[in-house]
Protein backbone atom coordinates (compact mmCIF):
# COMPACT_ATOMS: atom_id res chain seq x y z
CA UNK A 1 0.00 0.00 0.00
CA UNK A 2 1.16 3.54 -0.54
CA UNK A 3 1.21 6.80 1.31
CA UNK A 4 3.20 7.94 4.32
CA UNK A 5 1.35 5.76 6.86
CA UNK A 6 2.62 2.62 5.12
CA UNK A 7 6.18 3.81 4.39
CA UNK A 8 8.83 1.32 5.50
CA UNK A 9 6.20 -1.22 6.58
CA UNK A 10 6.10 -4.70 5.10
CA UNK A 11 4.54 -7.31 7.39
CA UNK A 12 0.73 -7.22 7.07
CA UNK A 13 1.04 -3.98 5.10
CA UNK A 14 0.20 -5.19 1.57
CA UNK A 15 -3.21 -5.19 -0.08
CA UNK A 16 -4.92 -6.44 -3.21
CA UNK A 17 -6.07 -3.68 -5.61
CA UNK A 18 -9.49 -2.56 -4.39
CA UNK A 19 -11.88 0.34 -4.15
CA UNK A 20 -15.46 1.33 -3.55
CA UNK A 21 -18.18 1.19 -6.18
CA UNK A 22 -21.88 2.10 -6.36
CA UNK A 23 -24.51 -0.63 -6.03
CA UNK A 24 -25.53 -0.23 -9.67
CA UNK A 25 -22.02 -0.97 -10.99
CA UNK A 26 -21.01 -4.51 -11.90
CA UNK A 27 -18.45 -5.68 -9.28
CA UNK A 28 -16.10 -7.15 -11.91
CA UNK A 29 -16.16 -3.92 -13.94
CA UNK A 30 -15.39 -2.01 -10.73
CA UNK A 31 -12.57 -4.40 -9.82
CA UNK A 32 -11.02 -4.05 -13.26
CA UNK A 33 -11.27 -0.25 -13.07
CA UNK A 34 -9.63 -0.18 -9.65
CA UNK A 35 -6.89 -2.51 -10.87
CA UNK A 36 -6.17 -0.14 -13.78
CA UNK A 37 -6.13 2.90 -11.50
CA UNK A 38 -3.92 1.38 -8.83
CA UNK A 39 -1.56 -0.71 -10.95
CA UNK A 40 -1.39 1.68 -13.91
CA UNK A 41 -2.21 -0.88 -16.58
CA UNK A 42 -5.43 -2.64 -17.57
CA UNK A 43 -5.93 -6.05 -15.99
CA UNK A 44 -4.83 -8.87 -18.27
CA UNK A 45 -7.50 -10.55 -20.36
CA UNK A 46 -8.56 -13.64 -18.43
CA UNK A 47 -11.49 -15.67 -17.15
CA UNK A 48 -12.11 -13.88 -13.84
CA UNK A 49 -13.78 -15.94 -11.13
CA UNK A 50 -15.55 -14.48 -8.11
CA UNK A 51 -13.85 -15.57 -4.88
CA UNK A 52 -16.46 -13.96 -2.64
CA UNK A 53 -17.36 -10.87 -0.67
CA UNK A 54 -15.24 -10.30 2.43
CA UNK A 55 -16.01 -7.97 5.34
CA UNK A 56 -12.97 -6.09 6.59
CA UNK A 57 -12.36 -5.10 10.24
CA UNK A 58 -13.37 -1.55 9.22
CA UNK A 59 -16.75 -2.88 8.08
CA UNK A 60 -16.00 -2.30 4.40
CA UNK A 61 -16.73 -5.10 1.97
CA UNK A 62 -14.22 -6.37 -0.59
CA UNK A 63 -15.56 -8.27 -3.60
CA UNK A 64 -12.55 -10.28 -4.75
CA UNK A 65 -11.87 -11.98 -8.06
CA UNK A 66 -9.07 -14.27 -9.24
CA UNK A 67 -7.76 -15.33 -12.63
CA UNK A 68 -4.74 -17.03 -14.10
CA UNK A 69 -2.54 -14.34 -15.65
CA UNK A 70 0.92 -15.80 -16.16
CA UNK A 71 2.04 -13.00 -18.48
CA UNK A 72 1.26 -10.17 -16.03
CA UNK A 73 4.42 -8.43 -14.79
CA UNK A 74 3.60 -6.71 -11.45
CA UNK A 75 7.02 -5.04 -11.23
CA UNK A 76 5.95 -2.73 -14.08
CA UNK A 77 3.32 -0.86 -12.05
CA UNK A 78 2.68 2.86 -12.48
CA UNK A 79 0.31 3.73 -9.65
CA UNK A 80 -2.00 6.71 -9.63
CA UNK A 81 -1.59 9.23 -6.80
CA UNK A 82 -3.80 10.82 -4.18
CA UNK A 83 -3.51 14.18 -2.40
CA UNK A 84 -3.01 14.26 1.36
CA UNK A 85 -2.02 16.83 3.94
CA UNK A 86 1.44 15.76 5.11
CA UNK A 87 2.75 16.14 7.68
CA UNK A 88 -0.68 16.12 9.31
CA UNK A 89 -1.66 19.58 10.49
CA UNK A 90 1.01 21.29 8.34
CA UNK A 91 -1.36 22.67 5.71
CA UNK A 92 0.93 21.21 3.03
CA UNK A 93 -0.83 19.02 0.48
CA UNK A 94 1.38 16.39 -1.16
CA UNK A 95 0.74 13.68 -3.75
CA UNK A 96 1.43 10.06 -2.79
CA UNK A 97 1.25 6.86 -4.87
CA UNK A 98 -1.80 4.75 -4.08
CA UNK A 99 0.49 1.72 -4.07
CA UNK A 100 4.26 1.68 -4.06
CA UNK A 101 4.98 -1.92 -5.05
CA UNK A 102 3.32 -5.01 -6.53
CA UNK A 103 4.57 -8.59 -6.51
CA UNK A 104 3.55 -12.20 -6.77
CA UNK A 105 3.93 -14.12 -3.49
CA UNK A 106 3.72 -17.78 -2.59
CA UNK A 107 0.82 -18.53 -0.26
CA UNK A 108 2.86 -18.71 2.96
CA UNK A 109 4.57 -15.40 2.21
CA UNK A 110 1.29 -13.77 1.17
CA UNK A 111 -0.11 -14.64 4.60
CA UNK A 112 2.63 -12.57 6.26
CA UNK A 113 2.43 -9.67 3.78
CA UNK A 114 -1.31 -9.01 3.31
CA UNK A 115 -3.22 -6.96 5.85
CA UNK A 116 -4.87 -9.44 8.22
CA UNK A 117 -8.40 -8.56 7.12
CA UNK A 118 -7.61 -9.86 3.63
CA UNK A 119 -6.33 -13.28 4.71
CA UNK A 120 -9.78 -14.87 4.15
CA UNK A 121 -9.31 -13.94 0.47
CA UNK A 122 -6.17 -16.10 0.42
CA UNK A 123 -8.16 -18.93 2.02
CA UNK A 124 -10.82 -18.62 -0.70
CA UNK A 125 -8.18 -18.60 -3.43
CA UNK A 126 -6.50 -21.72 -2.00
CA UNK A 127 -9.89 -23.49 -1.89
CA UNK A 128 -10.63 -22.45 -5.48
CA UNK A 129 -7.23 -23.64 -6.69
CA UNK A 130 -7.82 -26.93 -4.89
CA UNK A 131 -11.00 -27.30 -6.93
CA UNK A 132 -8.96 -26.65 -10.11
CA UNK A 133 -11.58 -24.20 -11.32
CA UNK A 134 -9.48 -21.16 -12.27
Amino acid sequence: MGGPFWARKDEHAWSIPKGEFPEDEDPLVAAQREFSEEIGTPPPPADYQLLGVFRQPSGKLITAFAAEASDFQPEQIVSNTFPMEWPKGSGTIREFPEIDDARWFEETVARTKLVKGQLPIVDALVRRLGENSL
